[in-house]
């Protein structure tokens, strides 16, 4: 499906940005959510959430709550990008921060923090491919680090393969086949374990009573409670840090923004923020599989391993296939788009910025074809390099520095008021401190490992919170004092490319390019 994408809703030609990286631009609503959806969703809802709760990690729901915040702020923000972008033909997040701010280098800094944010979420989807290779007894076990890792391997080639060859429409074809397989999965999974678990009742108890042994033990052990299935007080804020951080850095994310800018009018994004909430209801359901898995009596020394291992256990093997399918399926559709994603950003921002300035349509579509291929690899470094003893810190790692970037462009959809200098300020500030207390945060199994969590104690208190939104609020006070600071030296500030009225405009509006309109339902387009 992924190759055959090439011919889905085909253009005259794929050798231009708007066509490889974002599908035409003419995706309605239909194909907008599972395109959204899929790129959100990911291996992290069904591998990375539930393996928090598996292990008793108290702050394991977070994930819940964060999908629920986000909605609202989307469908506050969103149109009023959608329309800049459209009218002035903006492909990445960092072209509007170009055109607003006239800042080469800021907009440079956010396109690099966005290439840098998304490797590690792709890592995450590869983890996710991992795992279930290493349940179905595929790789994984072996001594050799080439035939453990050669599945993986495997996989990133077809990912990369038919990503270059049909950009944007592959991901957003296969969604369908992803989401339909995830929902199936899911609702089996919920209404079939219960009763072979005695009911939510016995799941509920079971992992209560793991819990409670664990917490016994650790006292005994002259250490303070660890797990449970509510927040203990004093990780209150980690809880609420995590929640808040993580909605407003998602849509942050270039491959989020992607999705979006290919829709065809405002519409489709507030019609979007609308419906995902059932996509949150999924992931709650998700989550609660680890529960599952405890009562089950899964016994796994690695997390990651205890849903699927569940399913190899409790299912029949074929419908076992179908959820292994399910996961991996959704592994490559969100890779995907971060790829692309990640490359047009370097192709729109870099390469045609600092060195092609005279690249043609085509040339920049070769490039980001080129580069998406490159970004998989740095993905494969993440997973290969780093400590994955829960692959949740690789996706909440790229929160850290994605967040960073939020100053400049939500504030920038608003107001011009905050400085171009300041903002990059505030930027270089919020990426050394978020990278440098991420850096020094073992895991729980190696003292000496670095990136080993996603949670520090908030500078001058004891309590701990999410990195990235200590480093955001950092970062937005640098961002004040130096405006004020840059203003009172009256530092040019640039000019400004865009207009009042380019935040409302809207397909068939003049200046926005006309674009295919279809029927909500198919998406079949008509001109």
């Amino acid at each position: 499906m992924g190759f055959a994408a090439a011919r889905w809703r085909r253009a005259d030609s794929l050798d231009n940005l708007d066509e490889w990286g974002l599908g035409g631009r003419g995706f309605g609503t239909f194909i907008t959510w599972f395109l959204v959806g899929g790129d959100i969703y990911t291996a992290y809802t069904f591998v990375a959430v539930p393996a928090l709760l598996y292990a008793g990690n108290m702050i394991g729901f977070f994930a819940v709550p964060y999908t629920i915040v986000l909605y609202p702020i989307i469908f506050v923000f969103l149109p009023r990008l959608w329309s800049v972008s459209h009218r002035h033909g903006y492909v990445t997040p960092a072209d509007f921060i170009h055109g607003r701010f006239d800042s080469k280098a800021l907009a440079l800094a956010v396109a690099v923090t966005g290439i840098l944010a998304t490797m590690p979420y792709i890592a995450l989807q590869l983890v996710g491919i991992q795992v279930v290779l290493e349940v179905m007894g595929i790789g994984g076990t072996s001594d050799s680090w080439f035939v453990k890792d050669l599945p993986l391997f495997i996989a990133f080639a077809v990912l990369a393969a038919y990503t270059y060859a049909s950009g944007l429409r592959a991901p957003a074809l296969i969604a369908f086949v992803k989401d339909a397989l995830i929902y199936l999965v899911i609702l089996v999974a919920v209404f079939y374990l219960p009763t072979q678990l005695g009911g939510w009742d016995g799941i509920f108890s079971a992992a209560k009573d793991k819990f409670d042994a664990a917490n016994a033990a650790s006292v005994a052990a002259g250490k303070p409670p660890s797990a449970g299935i509510i927040p203990a007080a004093p990780l209150h804020m980690a809880y609420f840090s995590l929640a808040l951080g993580s909605a407003l850095a998602l849509f942050m994310y270039p491959h989020s923004l992607t999705g979006v800018l290919a829709a065809r009018n405002r519409s489709v994004i507030r019609r979007n923020a609308a419906l995902l909430p059932a996509y949150s209801f999924l992931l709650g359901l998700l989550a609660l599989l680890g529960f599952a898995a405890i009562a089950a009596n899964v016994q796994t020394d690695n997390a990651q391993l205890a849903v699927p291992e569940m399913m190899r256990t409790m299912f029949p093997d074929w419908f076992t296939g179908v959820a292994f399918a399910a996961i991996a399926i959704g592994a490559l559709v969100p890779a995907a788009i971060m790829s692309i994603a990640a490359a047009n950003l370097w192709t729109r921002n870099i390469y045609k910025a600092f060195i092609k300035p005279d690249a043609t349509p085509a040339q920049e579509a070769k490039q980001s074809k080129l580069i998406s291929l490159v970004v998989k690899f740095g993905a494969l470094i993440f997973v290969l390099g780093l400590p994955n003893e829960f692959a949740i810190n690789l996706q909440l790692l790229g929160g850290v520095w994605i967040l960073q970037t939020f100053p400049a462009l939500v504030g920038g959809l608003y107001t011009r008021w905050f400085h171009r200098w300041a903002l990059l300020g505030g930027w270089a500030v919020g990426m050394v401190y978020g990278t440098w207390t991420a850096y020094q945060q073992p895991t729980a199994a190696d003292p000496n490992a670095h990136f080993g969590s996603s949670l520090a104690t908030i500078p001058f208190t004891e309590t701990k919170a999410y990195i990235a939104l200590t480093a955001f609020v950092i970062n937005l006070l640098v961002v004040v004092v130096l405006t004020l600071v840059m203003r009172a030296a009256k530092v040019p500030e640039g000019t400004d490319h865009t207009r009042p009225e380019d935040y409302h405009a809207d397909a068939g509006d003049p200046g926005v390019e006309e674009l295919a309109i279809g029927d909500l339902a198919t998406d079949t387009p008509t001109r």
